[in-house]
């Protein structure tokens, strides 16, 4: 059996399968984004006969509405949980983390929204919009909400502003908040670049503190 280090240690460009992830926007309009290569696709997809397997792939077009609570206040899911209101009041959500890229926001009257569209490429410097990220997942905490974050698959994007937020707020390692996001939402598999660079934000808080403690 293998440990969670070695699973961890696992992840690599040729190793990951292309993703293949189904977007429907509010006016209906279906597409596939797909990233290979480095490089993000989005193909709009007609209804057909074969359920549009427009991937390749059978696609599984049953809806995700499966939601990883990592606190009473902070949620992980996919834009199938974000666009599914009875999931939505159900988890007694009141505010939303949009980080999907052409996902739009269903229901601005019942939750307030916040959106930061981010790539899920391995070289999106996503450490980068962090602060931006958690400062909102903060301010929902001191008003008393609920905030769910997403992407479009609630695998990659959305897994690792999570995984990175528990690493800031709880002074968790990376293999400890990955295990506990795991444990949560056991469909999330980042991409191979922020994997590395969730590493390197753990080193960065380790310097930090290191730097913190040659002060006092």
């Amino acid at each position: 059996m293998h440990s969670l280090t070695q699973e961890i240690r696992s992840f690599s460009k040729t190793n990951l399968r292309r993703q293949c992830t189904r977007v429907t926007t509010l006016t209906g309009r279906r597409l596939i984004e797909t990233w290979k290569d480095a490089r993000l696709q989005a193909v709009e997809v007609a209804d057909s006969k074969d359920g549009g397997a427009a991937c390749g792939y059978v696609q599984d077009l049953s809806l995700d509405l499966q939601v990883g609570l990592l606190k009473p206040w902070l949620l992980l899911g996919s834009q199938d949980a974000a666009h599914d209101l009875d999931t939505m009041k159900k988890y007694r959500v009141t505010h939303v983390l949009n980080v999907a890229y052409g996902v739009e926001n269903p229901f601005p009257e019942d939750f307030t929204y916040k959106s930061i569209p981010i790539l899920d490429l391995p070289e999106t410097d996503i450490i980068s919009y962090f602060p931006e990220c958690f400062e909102f997942i903060e301010e929902v905490k001191l008003k008393d909400g609920v905030v769910l974050v997403h992407c479009n698959a609630g695998v990659s994007r959305a897994a690792t502003i999570v995984i990175g937020f528990l690493m800031h707020s709880e002074g968790l390692d990376f293999t400890s908040a990955f295990s506990l996001v795991k444990n949560a939402r056991p469909a999330i598999c980042p991409n191979p670049g922020f994997m590395e660079q969730l590493r390197k934000y753990q080193q960065l808080n380790n310097n930090k503190c290191g730097n913190l403690n040659d002060s006092d």
